[in-house]
C-alpha cells in the first residue's frame, strides 16, 4: 500500500535546491494536480511556491517525497518523514553503498531510518508516472500522459532517461529507477505495479536480483494476472566464488542460472534496449500469444524470405495456408502469384484499396496467432508515401473486419514514424520496427502465453537456507552412490574391496568389470589414473589394481554396463543467489568440450526434466537415431528426479553433486549411475 501511495501521490514534498526545483517544473509540465511542498532551510520560495523549513512544518505528511540533499542529510530527512507518517521517499543522492564500506554503513542507516516507509534508491534518478502526471524526476524526459501502457523498472538512471526518449509509439505508464535498491526490492515494486490495472506489461533492466525466490513468486503472480514481464539482464560478473570440485560447476555459470530462472517463469529475456522496447510494444498491443503460428505478407520475395529465415531461427511456425484462406486469396491475386506462407502478393494490387483489403482479410482468415504485413514507409522529406498509406489503410480495414491479431512490420526502425505507430496502436495493431526484433518478440509472446496457461503448475524457487560453512566434506564415490541410491538412483552391482580381494570379487560379479580407486580426496579419478574399464579376466584385474596402488589401497569393483545408448551428466550446484541448480548435459570425459547442457532451478518437475533432455544435442541418440535403439528415457527422467530430490532434501548443507556419467541403456533396460561425487559443507 505504501508504494502505491508513493507512485500515485496527492501531495509531494521536494527537498533540495536545483534538482528539487526541476521536480516542481516537471510535475507542472506533466499536469500534476496535487499539492507540491518545497522544503529548504533558507529559501523563501521555489518556482513560485512558498518553502517550508523542515519536515515538521509541512501542512501534512506528504504521500511522496523527492530528496535531493547530501547523503548524510538524506538519512535524517528520511527518518523525520517516517516519523511524520509520509507515504514514501525517493533518494536522489549518491555516496552510499556504491562508494565502499563507509557508504554501505550509511546506507544501512538509511534503511533503518525508513523502517516500514516506502523507499526507492538511493543513488537513483527518480520516478515518472505518466498515468497520473507525477514527475519525481530532476531532469527533462521524453514521455507524455497516457491512459494505459507499460511500466519499466531500471537500475540505471541514464538508461531510464533514454527510454523516455523512444520514438517507437510505445505508451509508457511508469518509468522507475531504483539505483542501489536499498529500500523496496525489485519484486516489491513489480508487485505494486501489478495492482494497477492500467499497466499492460512490465519491463525490467536488471543488474542483479537480491532475492531470487521472491522474484519467482512475483513472476508467478504476473503470469496469473496476465501481465507479461520482459527482462534486460546486464552484467556478466561472477555471482559468487565457488570451489569447482565437479564437472557440473563448469557448465552452470551465472548467466545460465538467469536463463533458467526467466525460462521457467515465463519472463522474456532480451539482449538490448531495442529488444526491450519492441517486445514490450508487442505485448502491450496483442498481449501474450496462444501459440507460435504466424503468416506474413509483403510485396517482395526478398522480404518474404527474410521473414521465413528469421521465423525459423526463433522457433516460429509458418504453416501452409488453410483452404479457407487459399481460395479467396487466389480470387483476388490470380494465377500470377504463388499462394503460400510467407505471401509475396507482388504489386499487381498496389494502390487498389479494395483489392488490398480483400487480400489482407483473406490472409487473416488463417486465424493464426499473428498476421504480419511487411511495410516500410518512404522518407517523408523526399518521397510521396500516399500509396503506402493506402496499403496500411487496407490492412487496418481488414483487421477491423476480422478481429485478427495483426502486426505491421517495418524492416528498418525508421520505416515507421512515431505518428503512424501511434495510430496503429490505437487501432489495436502492433507497429513493430526491425525484422529480427519483431520475430524475436513474437517468439517471446508465444512462450509467455504458454507459461500463462500453466501458471498453476509452477513451483516457486526454494528460499535459500543460511549460507553453509566454508569447510567442505567430500564423500567418496562409494558413499556418494549409496546416498543417492537411497533416493532411487540406480547404481551398478559392485563391492568395495582390498587389492587382494579384487580379482575374486570380479569373477563373482561376472566379466567384464570396472575397477576404480576409492579416495576421500580425489575428485577426478580418470585424470589421476584411478579408473580401468572393460577388464575381462582375473589377471587383468590384478594388473589394474597394481597399476593404481599409488592412488589408493581400496578399490571399487563393479560389473560393467553393456549396450549403452548415451552418457549423461547430472549435477547439482549451489549459487549464493539462486540456491541449488540442476544441470543436465552430454556426459563422460568430453563434458566440457561438448558444452551441451541445460540448467534448471530446484525444485523441478519431471516434465521440466524431460523438456531439458529434449533440448540437448544428444536427444536424437536418446530418442533413437538412424535405426539405433532408443534410450530408456522414462527411467532416465525418474533417475534425474531422484537426484533432484536428494538435492532438495539436503538444501541446507549440499554444496555440489556430480553424477558423471549416468549411462542410459536401451528402452526398458533402465539407467545406471557409474560415478558420483557429493560435497557437503562441514558444520
Amino acid at each position: 500500500m505504501s508504494l502505491q501511495r508513493l507512485f500515485s501521490p496527492r501531495s509531494i514534498a521536494v527537498f533540495g535546491g536545483n534538482a528539487a526545483a526541476e521536480v516542481v517544473r516537471q510535475c507542472r509540465k506533466l499536469g500534476f494536480q496535487g499539492a507540491i511542498w518545497p522544503v529548504h532551510p533558507t529559501r523563501k520560495e521555489m518556482e513560485g511556491l512558498p518553502c517550508f523549513v523542515d519536515v515538521a512544518s509541512l501542512p501534512a505528511a506528504p504521500d511522496a517525497a523527492f530528496i535531493a540533499v547530501p547523503a548524510q542529510a538524506t538519512v535524517e530527512v528520511v527518518r523525520q518523514l517516517q516519523q511524520r507518517g509520509a507515504g514514501g521517499a525517493i533518494c536522489y543522492a549518491s555516496g552510499f553503498a556504491e562508494v565502499g564500506e563507509v557508504g554501505a554503513a550509511l546506507q544501512q542507516e538509511l534503511v533503518a531510518a525508513a523502517s516500514d516507509m516506502a523507499l526507492i534508491g538511493p543513488n537513483c534518478y527518480g520516478m515518472l508516472n505518466y498515468l497520473d502526471g507525477v514527475a519525481l524526476w530532476p531532469d527533462q524526459h521524453g514521455g507524455q500522459r497516457v491512459e494505459r501502457g507499460v511500466a519499466i523498472v531500471t537500475q540505471s538512471g541514464n538508461i531510464g532517461l533514454n527510454l523516455t526518449m523512444q520514438r517507437r509509439a510505445l505508451p509508457l505508464a511508469y518509468l522507475i529507477t531504483v539505483g542501489n535498491k536499498a529500500g523496496d526490492s525489485m519484486d516489491t515494486i513489480i508487485d505494486a505495479l501489478l495492482s494497477d490495472p492500467r499497466v499492460t506489461a512490465i519491463g525490467l533492466h536488471i543488474e542483479g536480483l537480491d532475492d531470487v525466490a521472491a522474484f519467482s513468486r512475483i513472476a508467478i503472480k504476473a503470469l496469473e494476472k496476465k501481465v507479461p514481464l520482459v527482462a534486460l539482464k546486464a552484467g556478466s560478473s561472477e555471482l559468487g566464488a565457488r570451489t569447482t570440485m565437479s564437472h557440473t560447476s563448469s557448465l552452470a555459470g551465472p548467466d545460465a542460472l538467469y536463463d533458467a530462472l526467466f525460462a521457467r517463469f515465463g519472463v522474456a529475456r532480451v539482449v538490448d534496449v531495442a529488444g526491450l522496447l519492441e517486445t514490450l510494444k508487442l505485448l502491450h498491443v496483442l498481449g501474450a500469444l496462444p501459440g507460435n503460428r504466424i503468416i506474413s505478407a509483403s510485396c517482395s520475395g526478398g522480404e518474404a524470405s527474410l521473414v521465413a529465415d528469421l521465423a525459423q531461427l526463433h522457433g516460429l511456425a509458418m504453416p501452409d495456408l488453410p483452404e479457407a484462406a487459399r481460395a479467396p486469396l487466389f480470387e483476388v491475386l490470380g494465377d500470377k502469384v504463388t499462394i503460400a506462407n510467407p505471401l509475396d502478393y507482388h504489386t499487381y494490387i498496389w494502390g487498389d484499396p479494395a483489392a488490398q483489403t480483400a487480400c489482407f482479410a483473406a490472409m487473416m482468415q488463417c486465424r493464426f496467432d499473428a498476421h504480419l504485413l511487411v511495410l516500410d514507409f518512404p522518407r517523408a522529406d523526399r518521397c510521396d508515401g500516399a500509396s503506402w498509406q493506402t496499403t496500411l489503410d487496407a490492412f487496418v480495414a481488414a483487421q477491423r473486419q476480422t478481429g485478427a491479431a495483426a502486426v505491421v512490420l517495418s524492416s528498418l526502425p525508421e520505416g515507421l514514424t512515431d505518428e503512424v505507430g501511434a495510430a496503429l496502436v490505437d487501432a489495436g495493431i502492433a507497429p513493430m520496427q526491425g525484422t529480427e526484433d519483431c520475430l524475436r518478440a513474437l517468439a517471446h509472446a508465444a512462450r509467455i502465453g504458454s507459461a500463462q496457461a500453466h501458471w498453476q503448475t509452477l513451483q516457486p524457487l526454494l528460499t535459500i537456507p543460511h549460507a553453509p560453512s566454508a569447510a567442505r566434506q567430500m564423500l567418496n564415490e562409494v558413499a556418494s552412490k549409496k546416498a543417492l541410491n537411497a533416493f532411487g538412483l540406480p547404481i551398478p552391482q559392485g563391492h568395495c574391496v582390498s587389492p587382494q580381494e579384487a580379482a575374486e570379487t570380479a569373477a563373482k560379479l561376472g566379466f567384464p568389470v570396472v575397477v576404480k580407486a576409492v579416495s576421500d580426496t580425489l575428485a577426478h579419478k580418470t585424470e589421476a589414473g584411478g579408473v580401468q574399464l572393460n577388464l575381462k579376466s582375473a589377471e587383468a584385474v590384478d594388473a589394474a589394481v597394481a597399476s593404481m596402488a599409488h592412488v589408493s589401497s581400496t578399490f571399487l569393483v563393479e560389473r560393467m554396463a553393456q549396450d549403452v545408448v548415451a552418457e549423461v551428466i547430472v549435477g547439482v550446484t549451489r549459487d549464493p543467489q539462486f540456491g541449488l541448480a540442476l544441470t543436465l548435459g552430454s556426459g563422460g570425459i568430453l563434458v566440457e568440450l561438448m558444452q551441451d547442457a541445460a540448467t534448471l532451478l530446484l525444485p523441478v518437475t519431471p516434465e521440466a526434466i524431460r523438456g531439458a533432455l529434449q533440448s540437448l544435442k544428444i536427444w536424437p541418440l536418446l530418442n533413437g537415431y538412424r535405426g539405433r535403439p532408443a534410450g530408456d528415457v522414462d527411467t532416465l527422467v525418474q533417475a534425474v528426479s531422484a537426484i533432484a530430490s536428494f538435492g532438495t532434501a539436503h538444501a541446507a548443507q549440499l554444496v555440489e553433486l556430480d553424477v558423471n556419467p549416468l549411462l542410459v541403456l536401451p528402452s526398458g533396460k533402465g539407467v545406471v549411475a557409474v560415478d558420483a561425487l557429493i560435497v557437503f559443507s562441514n558444520p
